[in-house]
């Protein structure tokens, strides 16, 4: 079993080089600073997200960010998973569908009602991994964003 233990602000200097992984994989152009600034608040304890470290804290294999907010429609606190990242050299290991089983769990019993995540609609593979989790796809429905 696979550790997933929330990350404080002493675990920036690990968690950081994780998600600029991420980010370089993603093709997410997000500079040093700004994901510092991004990370920073969630790691102090912010009532708005988290970020929980895959594996053991002191050499982490991945990382799991959640996004909280609230939900008419899912009766109250929702999440957003915003990034759920896993180091190349151990994927395919079942690590991801361990985190996608143990923070769900351990969520609903902190009070979310229910998860949202994005998927690229052209993702065959990671679609069917989402689904295989219990992740569907809202019909008539589409994320639309509108950057501030």
């Amino acid at each position: 079993m696979t550790a997933l233990t929330l990350a404080k602000s002493d675990d920036i200097d690990r968690i950081l080089p994780l998600i600029a992984a991420f980010h370089t994989e993603a093709g997410i152009a997000l500079d040093e600073a700004m994901r510092r600034k991004a990370v920073e608040p969630l790691l102090a304890g912010s009532p708005h997200g988290a970020i929980y470290i895959a594996g053991p804290v002191r050499a982490p294999i991945g990382y799991a960010a959640i996004s909280f907010g609230w939900s008419l429609e899912y009766g109250g606190l929702d999440g957003i998973l915003d990034e759920i990242y896993i180091r190349p050299g151990v994927r395919g290991r079942g690590i991801g569908t361990e985190i996608l089983s143990s923070l769900p769990r351990a969520l609903a019993g902190a009070g979310l009602r229910t998860i949202h995540l994005e998927v690229a609609r052209d993702d065959a593979k990671t679609r069917a991994f989402y689904e295989k989790m219990h992740f569907r796809a809202r019909d008539g429905y589409m994320l639309m964003s509108r950057p501030l």
